[in-house]
């Protein structure tokens, strides 16, 4: 339960904040349609992609060597660098887009520096992480982002006739589903997770295959309920407020609805909704880059700390 828990937090981060409302914003009343493309790439196919690492334990290097050793290395370089490089800042960038309303005196360096250290000291311990995720930090982001839709969905009117037609919205909700990146996260979120999962089998059901994949089978079912749960909340609630966001950047999607649906006492829910959001992730990206640093990089030569305090300074610069 935890580790399906924590799978949640690991994918649900920046982009998938943004994508479902702005999905809303834009099929109004064929969202059903863009939810169906949205949760094929967004869902379906990052959770088939840990499932697939299970087969080879967890270990990235083996999959992409599939394609022959350099190629491979080469292929997990690129992907790494754009999630350390790109999605691990972009997480604390929408977090600070978001608390810069309510916090207008503090500057981007100060935000990011803070974060960084939070996000350390949340990671220096590698086998703490999914116990950390599952059982702190995710239940506090459910029930922030519970508050929104659920008061969202009481409250809003019916979605209006949309413009695009059920198979433009389909396409788009299809699309926007890659740009969450979280395909490419489970490629090495994997080893987080089989490492979890490891521990706490016994010693006799670590060494079976079909336990570990069963056991990653049911975490992954309750990572993937709970995040098409949030993202077609999220995407109605939109669609059905979507005359009143109008004219709203995908940046400040929700900082809009949150006003709309919370009225004037919504900054700090959204606040705490959105921190969450970003930090989960973020703390699982900037621990797998650290270990890639270490492993990979290094060849063990320079430690797991280092490397994750080296992945920080890069990030908050």
């Amino acid at each position: 339960f935890a580790t399906g828990l924590a799978m949640f937090s690991m994918f649900f981060g920046a982009g998938n904040v943004v994508f479902p409302l702005a999905l809303g914003q834009l099929s109004q009343d064929n969202n059903f349609f863009a939810l169906v493309g949205l949760l094929i790439t967004a869902v379906g196919v990052p959770f088939i992609g840990l499932i697939a690492m299970t087969l080879f334990d967890g270990q990235y290097r083996h999959f992409f060597e599939r394609i022959g050793k350099t190629p491979g290395f080469i292929v997990s370089a690129i992907i790494m660098a754009v999630l350390g490089f790109g999605a691990l800042p972009r997480c604390i960038a929408l977090s600070y887009s978001t608390a810069e309303t309510y916090i207008p005196h503090i500057s981007l360096t100060t935000f990011s520096i803070v974060s960084c250290i939070i996000i350390f000291l949340f990671t220096f311990r590698r086998n703490s992480i999914i116990e950390i995720l599952g059982y702190v930090l995710t239940p506090f982001l459910l029930i922030s982002l519970g508050v929104i839709i659920v008061k969202g969905l009481i409250d809003s009117p019916g979605a209006p006739v949309a413009e695009i037609k059920p198979l433009t919205a389909f396409l788009h909700g299809f699309n926007e589903g890659y740009q969450t990146m979280d395909l490419l996260g489970a490629f090495f979120f994997s080893s987080v997770v089989l490492t979890c999962l490891k521990e706490q089998a016994g010693k006799n059901d670590e060494k079976k295959p079909s336990s570990l994949i069963k056991q990653t089978l049911k975490a992954s079912c309750i990572g993937a309920s709970l995040l098409s749960l949030i993202y077609i909340g999220f995407s109605y609630v939109a669609a059905f407020n979507s005359e009143a966001l109008k004219g709203a950047s995908a940046e400040t999607l929700i900082n809009s609805i949150s006003h709309i649906v919370l009225g004037p006492y919504a900054g700090f829910i959204v606040c705490v909704a959105v921190a969450l959001a970003c930090l989960t992730t973020a703390i699982a990206l900037a621990s797998v880059f650290a270990e890639y640093i270490h492993e990979d990089l290094t060849q063990f030569k320079v430690s797991y700390v280092t490397s994750l305090a080296v992945t920080l300074i890069i990030t908050a610069c």
